[in-house]
């Protein structure tokens, strides 16, 4: 009998948020993603030490889902991440930053984590007001009669993205199809308050330009062995519309797809052909009921595919389990639930069938009579390019698709991050005696915690700036405007700061005050710059999903008030 070893005692550690172990993993992590955050952002490479692939990326569900994470402290803060991604899809980058400077400066104030908590709440709660409020400043309407401010969501979103290495009409080019593909998956219903969303597939083209990149209504599915020109049934303008049947089942002849129970076979007969009649008999039976179309998730035996072809039936095989909820979705179909019959209520319809050649591959291409699903081809010159252009696709296909149920857009480019800082700094120097009683803290402790939340809100602002400039906010509107590096000691602010702020809607004036990010200076209240003027004289205004950066604002100073309040940490040893 083997010996059991005893169990080691749990190792518990007190208040884990004082130990320079932990702060000095907080600080590695916080310096990742804040040097990957914005346009200009550093790529990060991720190589498991084992050997593998090799992931080059800025973007954050893949920095996160790459990193191996094993401190207690920083796994809750990346599952807490990782979950708000999950949901919103954006502003993963902005939420970790937030979370850790907030982290960092209220533990380094002599204020107790109680009392920060119920502060912090409380300046959540005005911002979250404020963002919702009709007097918020830095938000504006979205319009989806008309396609500017959608498209200009999209090309934020894309840009923001670098390791996509797209150039600025790359970047337009790629934002339009975006668009196009989102309108074409809208579903329409009954009730004006409900939206339903299809499905858009991507379609990988390496070694192309992005510019080469296109959509297609409908499905296109690849198929290197057949010869669709001659294999493609002849319609007629009268003809009616294609049936199509589909199957999850395997058309191969195995036995792995009859079920459970004993299979007995008399000596005299042939089990392969056996099998193979009974395939056939399938085939004459669909071929009877004026079938043109058979997909086939798994493998078709050639004697069936050779019979189909005979019959001008054109049989796809090997779809894959990623396609078949679209193709049930787009056509009405049904997979077949046994091989013995074949039930009319399973098939589906397609309009047309068509072929179609993309670099070197060949496709067939689906179209339905309502092209809920659709087909974006995306090129681009290599492997890395092409994952991470793809990824940002998606995130920009779920931030259109949160934008239509909550029809308002943030100011990006850091402006939204600076004027709520100086509306939060202009808010707290007028909190009252029974604020202050409601948190039980004095006045200097909710000025302590105002100012750490503030400069939290900016730090995130300051990582755009990635090449040593210095950072300005005006006193007007509370907007981002860079100031290029190497600019000379007492230079006048408004000759050297850049034409435009960060979100593209201000545009600089004659007369603007300037204060230096994250430097102390009297409290304003910040104007609104939105307005329908603005929006039509700005091209391309840099936008952010209201959405997701009002959720992510959340989580930030939730898990920050969290782990804040953790006193221990209990660890079971091997």
């Amino acid at each position: 009998m083997s010996r059991l070893d005893a169990k080691k005692p749990s190792l518990c550690t007190s208040e884990p948020l004082t130990k320079e172990a932990v702060s000095c993993v907080l600080s590695v992590f916080s310096e990742i993603v804040k040097s990957c955050y914005g346009p200009t952002g550093r790529f990060k490479q991720l190589h498991n030490g084992m050997g593998g692939y090799v992931r080059t990326t800025s973007q954050s569900s893949a920095l996160l889902g790459g990193l191996c994470i094993t401190h207690p402290v920083l796994r809750l803060l990346t599952a807490s991440v990782q979950s708000h991604l999950s949901c919103f899809g954006d502003c993963g980058l902005f939420t970790a930053i937030l979370c850790c400077s907030l982290l960092e400066k209220i533990r380094a104030l002599n204020v107790p984590p109680c009392t920060s908590i119920k502060i912090s709440q409380h300046l959540l709660s005005l911002c979250v007001d404020y963002l919702s409020s009709e007097a918020c400043g830095c938000r504006m309407p979205v319009d989806f009669g008309s396609s500017k401010i959608p498209l200009c969501l999209v090309r934020s979103v894309l840009t923001s993205k670098r390791a996509c290495m797209l150039s600025r009409s790359e970047a337009d080019h790629i934002s339009t199809l975006v668009l196009k593909a989102f309108v074409l998956t809208i579903i329409p219903q009954n009730t004006e308050s409900s939206v339903a969303f299809g499905k858009c597939l991507y379609i990988p083209v390496k070694a192309r330009r992005a510019m080469d990149s296109a959509v297609y209504p409908g499905l296109l599915i690849e198929t290197p062995d057949l010869n669709l020109t001659a294999e493609l049934p002849v319609r007629t303008a009268t003809s009616c519309a294609i049936k199509m049947a589909l199957f999850s089942l395997s058309l191969s002849g195995d036995l792995s797809d009859t079920g459970e129970g004993a299979i007995f076979v008399h000596r005299r007969v042939c089990l392969e052909a056996e099998v193979i009649g009974r395939l056939l008999n399938l085939g004459r039976q669909m071929v009877d009921d004026g079938v043109s179309l058979v997909v086939c998730q798994k493998v078709i035996h050639p004697a069936l595919k050779q019979y189909l072809k005979e019959k001008h039936v054109v049989a796809v095989e090997r779809v894959g389990a990623a396609v078949m909820e679209p193709l049930q979705q787009m056509t009405g179909s049904q997979p077949m639930p046994s091989l013995q019959f074949l039930s009319p209520a399973c098939y589906g319809r397609l309009k047309d069938l068509r072929a179609e050649s993309f670099a070197s591959k060949r496709f067939l291409h689906l179209i339905p009579d309502n092209p809920v699903v659709c087909s974006l081809v995306l090129c681009s010159r290599n492997e890395t390019a092409w994952e991470e252009l793809r990824l940002a696709c998606q995130t920009a296909e779920h931030v259109l698709q949160l934008t239509v149920s909550n029809p308002w857009v943030l100011l990006g480019g850091g402006c939204t991050e600076t004027h709520l800082s100086s509306y939060i700094r202009h808010k707290s120097c007028a909190v009252t005696c029974s604020t202050l009683e409601n948190l039980c803290c004095s006045r200097p402790e909710f000025q302590l915690v105002a100012d750490a939340f503030c400069d939290s809100l900016e730090s995130v602002s300051r990582c755009l700036e990635h090449d040593s400039g210095d950072v300005l906010t005006d006193t007007k509107w509370g907007h981002f405007w860079s100031v290029p590096p190497d600019v000379p000691s007492g230079s006048d602010w408004s000759d050297v700061v850049v034409q435009r702020c960060g979100c593209g809607l201000c545009d600089l004036q004659q007369g603007l005050g300037w204060k230096i990010l994250q430097h102390r200076s009297l409290p304003f209240p910040p104007q609104s710059c939105v307005s329908e003027s603005s929006i039509t004289s700005t091209d391309n205004p840099v936008l952010d999903c209201f959405a997701a950066k009002r959720n992510g604002l959340q989580v930030a100073v939730e898990t920050a008030s969290l782990l804040l309040d953790l006193s221990y940490i209990v660890e079971d040893r091997d």
